[in-house]
Order: structure tokens, then C-alpha cells, then sequence
């Protein structure tokens, strides 16, 4: 697909995540395609690490008032925003889309291919957790009827898809209950190459996390006030600080954020990793099984596939904190059979490389058929 012109489509350039990640791939392959996205306020180190120091084409909600800060209180104006985007000179569109870059308009001569990191989680499985947030009934029926709207805009604009990429076998199964499209699993790029194994473990358990509802770091701290013999470092920030200060007991140590070389430091040596959230992935648990480290985690999502009981660490059956509780149990039982080498090596089919080799023969070979055809 040499000849061809390739549009690169995201949501949102604010920051640099877990899909910045994957636009970062896509910018390292197809290094002369256009980038497109809703809006872009990327500080300038961050633009030349995912974006090599482009700038998205942009929507309308680009130069609306507080954008800048507040862009997402436009929701209800997206489904329309991402359809303004002109992407009708490119052969090729690759959408890394967890919200609506994957409606974008596109004609029959173009193939479209999104990387899907969910389909959107307000309007669909955590739409009544969502609604729960608003305190008043009254003021509740506006959000209701706008996601409402953005579940039906959502679901026809599967069709405008020709193939759909899943970054997680539990978000395959999403796509396909959701929008009843087959996809194909290529799991996102983790830079292991950044961590690295290291064997010398210490006598700490470690999470790390925002400190934000859904990434169930309660549970954790909740487990481990009961276990008190065992020592719990917390790296993070967030909302729910204080809150989880309240219920922490004293063998439990909050650090606060931490930079990438001082996360290294406790992920290599933490006796092992907790991780309580239901994740689409779960790049952070790959993270720490690069440094050789265990890993306990939820069955469920992403981290029962990164994640194999007994080998790389311990899965805990239901989302509380007795069931964290009996599983740092059973790990503290089988402790001394984890091979860190072989946990290192799990963490490797993860990489970069192993993304964008991936990607890229997935799209050439779509391309060949679609355009040969």
C-alpha cells in the first residue's frame, strides 16, 4: 500500500494514555499520513513523542469557549463534530476510536479500519454507574436522552467500519454484542523495553493507579487494612485520596504520583503487583510483568488474558476485598514456584514491535484485497 494515503482519526489529543499509545504505532508506520481528531491541545513534548511534532486536523469544538479544559462537556455535539472532519482524499482511514472516531464519513472507495479500545463505556455498560453520579432525578433526563441518541448514532455507525480490531478478547466479545461485528484481537503496544527484568524482591505489595471509582483501588486498600502484617505501597492520585486515607491502616503507604523512573523502581522490586479494575487491557499489569514482577488481578477483562494463574501470578474471583484478601493469600503460598525470567519473557508477546508488526500486516493485507479487488 506504498501509494496509497492513509488518515489517522482519535477522539481527543489531551494527554498521553493507553490509545495515545496506539497513535504513536500508527504515526511510526504510516509516517506521511494526516492526523484528524476532534481536538488537539497536546503540550509540545508530548506532541513529538505520539504525533513526531504534527498537528491534528481539528473540529469545530477546537475553538469552542473552555475547550481546552472542559472539551468533554460537548459530548452531546461529537456525533455531529467527528462527521465534519473531511477525510474524502484518503485512500485508507485508520480510526483509533474508544468514543466516536469511528463515525466518521467515508465513501465506498476508502477502506476504513478501526482499532477498537471499546465501544463507548457512558452510553453503553456503564451507563447506569453513570447516571447513579447525578443527584438529581429532574436534571438527569437531559444526559438520559443525549446518550440515548449517542447509543443509536453509535450503533449505525458500526456499519461506516470495514474491519474492526479488538485490543482484548473481552473487548472482541463487546464489538460483537454491541455493534454484532466480528473483529480481530491485535493487543495495544507496552514499551517493556522501558522496565526490564529484575529479580531482587522486596517485602511489598504495589498498586498504582488513578484514584477514581472504577479502578476499584478500595478494595484493595480495604484488603490489605485487614492484612496487616503485610506492608502496601499506593502510587497515585486522584479523587478518592482521602477517602482511601480514611479506610488505610498504618502498614499502607501512599506515595502519590511518581515519575516513569521511580514507578520502575517499585514495580522491579514489589513482591508483587495488585490490580482491582476491570480493564478493556490493562497496560500498567503488562508493565509490571516486564519487570518480572507477579502479578494479582481480577479474572475479568484484560488482565485474564495478560494475566495466567499460577504462572505469571494469581487471579481473585469477585471484585472484593475478601476476594483480594484469599488471593495475596494463595499467592504467599506458591511464591517460591514463580519463575521471574518466565514472567518477564510472558510480558515480551506485549511490545511495541510486536504491535506495529502486527498492525501493519493486517492493514496491507485488507488493502490488497480491498483495492485489488
Amino acid at each position: 500500500m506504498n501509494n496509497l494515503n492513509v488518515a489517522i482519526v482519535h477522539e481527543w489529543f489531551v494527554n498521553y494514555m493507553g490509545s495515545e499509545k496506539c497513535v504513536e504505532s500508527f504515526v511510526n508506520i504510516w509516517k506521511e499520513a494526516d492526523i484528524f481528531s476532534l481536538v488537539d491541545f497536546l503540550n509540545e513534548h508530548d506532541r513529538d513523542v505520539i504525533l513526531k511534532g504534527k498537528r491534528a486536523h481539528t473540529s469545530l469544538i477546537q475553538n469552542l469557549p473552555f475547550a481546552q479544559k472542559h472539551f468533554r462537556q460537548y459530548l452531546p455535539f461529537f456525533p455531529f463534530a467527528i462527521e465534519q472532519l473531511d477525510i474524502s482524499g484518503y485512500d485508507v482511514i485508520v480510526s483509533s476510536s474508544h468514543s466516536v472516531a469511528k463515525g466518521v464519513l467515508s465513501s465506498a472507495n476508502q477502506l476504513h479500519i478501526c482499532y477498537c479500545h471499546t465501544p463507548i463505556r457512558y452510553a453503553w455498560d456503564l451507563y447506569h454507574q453513570y447516571m447513579k453520579s447525578i443527584d438529581s432525578k429532574f436534571y438527569s433526563i437531559i444526559p438520559k436522552y443525549f446518550l440515548y441518541k449517542i447509543r443509536m448514532w453509535d450503533y449505525t455507525t458500526a456499519n461506516r467500519v470495514d474491519y474492526f480490531l479488538a485490543n482484548s478478547n473481552h473487548i472482541k466479545k463487546r464489538i460483537k454484542k454491541i455493534y454484532n461485528k466480528d473483529a480481530e484481537v491485535i493487543y495495544p503496544p507496552v514499551d517493556v523495553d522501558k522496565f526490564g527484568l529484575y529479580q531482587d524482591k522486596e517485602e511489598f505489595y504495589l498498586t498504582a493507579a488513578r484514584f477514581v471509582p472504577y479502578k476499584k483501588v478500595d478494595l484493595i486498600v480495604s484488603a490489605f487494612s485487614k492484612l496487616r502484617d503485610k506492608k502496601l505501597i499506593v502510587i497515585g492520585d486522584g479523587s478518592e485520596l482521602e477517602n482511601l486515607k480514611k479506610i488505610a491502616s498504618p502498614n499502607i503507604d501512599f506515595i502519590g504520583h511518581q515519575s516513569f523512573d521511580r514507578l520502575k523502581y517499585y514495580m522491579q522490586r514489589a513482591k508483587a503487583f495488585i490490580y482491582a479494575a476491570e480493564e478493556d487491557f490493562g497496560i500498567t499489569v503488562v508493565e509490571a510483568l516486564s519487570c518480572g514482577t507477579p502479578v494479582i488481578a481480577y479474572k475479568i477483562g484484560g488482565t485474564a488474558e495478560t494475566v495466567v494463574d499460577g504462572k505469571t501470578g494469581v487471579h481473585f474471583e469477585t471484585q472484593t476485598p475478601d476476594s483480594i484478601m484469599q488471593a495475596v493469600i494463595k499467592f504467599e503460598k506458591i511464591e517460591s514456584g514463580f519463575d521471574s525470567n518466565y514472567i518477564y519473557n510472558s510480558a515480551l508477546n506485549f511490545s511495541r514491535s510486536e504491535f506495529e508488526r502486527q498492525i501493519k500486516e493486517f492493514v496491507d493485507q485488507k488493502s490488497d484485497q480491498f483495492f485489488n479487488r
